[in-house]
């Protein structure tokens, strides 16, 4: 679990869960950057870590594999109702989403904590005005659930 006060608007956050979209937020093309794996492995002492995507480049099953988190395939046509139909079947006010795409703004929407990254593929900006917080990387935001002090400086009131 990770848990943060947030000062000044009486919020503390307690997350045991991940949901992740896939293309654009954790992988880039289909492929994961450098240093994504070492930081899921250090995230998944704390957080149960689901990898949701529509699988546009075909390799969802060996990204979950290599990160040994479960995948959970959304349809190309109603993926956004998906995820968010995902989130709501865990305790949403337990869990961190991290998306870009449009089909992730419900999910990051319902979410006790959303990341929007603002990467190499974009971001909706339907899904950006949804989120807590911007990057423009996943390794930026992985460090963020890794160094929680720096939710306290992103989000205090």
């Amino acid at each position: 679990m990770i848990q943060v006060s947030i000062p000044g608007r009486g919020k503390t956050l307690q997350l045991n869960y991940m949901a992740l979209d896939m293309n654009g937020t954790l992988t880039i093309d289909g492929k994961l950057p450098a240093g994504v794996e070492e930081r899921i492995n250090q995230l998944k002492n704390k957080l149960k870590i689901y990898l949701l995507t529509a699988d546009t480049f075909g390799s969802a099953a060996e990204v979950s594999n290599q990160l040994d988190i479960e995948l959970f395939k959304v349809s190309g046509d109603s993926g956004t109702q998906d995820k968010v139909d995902f989130i709501r079947n865990l305790p949403s006010e337990n869990t961190v989403a991290i998306g870009n795409g449009f089909n992730d703004w419900m999910m990051l929407e319902e979410a006790a904590l959303s990341i929007v990254i603002i990467g190499t593929e974009g971001c909706s900006t339907k899904t950006l005005t949804r989120a807590d917080i911007a990057v423009t990387s996943i390794n930026d935001a992985l460090d963020i659930l890794i160094n929680p002090l720096r939710l306290v400086a992103t989000l205090r009131g």
